[in-house]
């Protein structure tokens, strides 16, 4: 499988399901998504991904050695319903200081999460921003993947490891990082995947996620 396949190609694996019913708009929309109806992506050899107990809660760890595979959801989200992404990560450590992620051979994460959108009718385009724990890029920093260039757009969320061993929550409204990051208004994604990867550098990272939502508010 060619490199640039890592970045873009979840998006080949996702198929538009319904938009789900929505809640009253008295309440706030929730739609947890559910931790055990991931599929693998394979790019180079398996990440191994497991739901384990972590100090008391059930939590969705992921081991990357030399490998690189992501798990993923195909799913139409309506972000006219439920703009926010919300989740919770936590790392054991990052990949160094001289692992340099704007090129190839540095395009490796102890940590990410993707939403996606397919290319409509044109279908040969998807897209997808990638929010990282990085290594050593600042947080709040955001560019294009080296392999797939200017459709799929890479986000430090979090960087280095100050806050490794921690839980470190997120919430992001998707419609106004997607604007951002391809001047693009958009109302539905297609899908969203988690991802340790380590198959550019051949090191060993492990991450852990939980509490993956999608609201109504912030």
């Amino acid at each position: 499988m060619k490199p640039y396949v890592k970045a873009i190609a979840l998006t080949a694996a996702v198929l538009i399901l319904p938009t789900p019913s929505s809640a009253s708009d008295a309440a706030p929309i929730v739609r947890p998504v559910d931790m055990l109806r991931w599929q693998e992506r394979i790019f180079r050899n398996s990440t191994v991904y497991r739901s384990v107990v972590l100090e008391g809660e059930r939590v969705l760890r992921g081991e990357a050695n030399d490998s690189a595979s992501a798990l993923y959801q195909a799913q139409r989200i309506n972000l006219e319903e439920t703009p926010y992404l919300h989740w919770r990560w936590r790392v054991e450590s990052t990949l160094g200081s001289e692992i340099d992620e704007r090129r190839k051979r540095g395009d490796d994460y102890a940590a990410r999460v993707y939403v996606i959108r397919d290319g409509g009718l044109t279908f040969w385009r998807p897209k997808s921003i990638s929010y990282v724990w990085s290594s050593n890029i600042p947080a709040g920093t955001h560019w294009a993947n080296p392999y797939a260039g200017q459709n799929v757009h890479m986000w430090a969320l979090d960087s280095g490891d100050a806050k490794a061993g921690e839980w470190s929550s997120h919430s992001r409204d998707i419609r106004a990082d997607w604007r951002e990051a391809f001047g693009e208004d958009i109302q539905n994604l297609d899908g969203l995947a988690v991802m340790v990867d380590t198959d550019n550098s051949g090191l060993s990272a492990r991450a852990w996620f939980a509490d993956i939502l999608f609201s109504s508010v912030p």
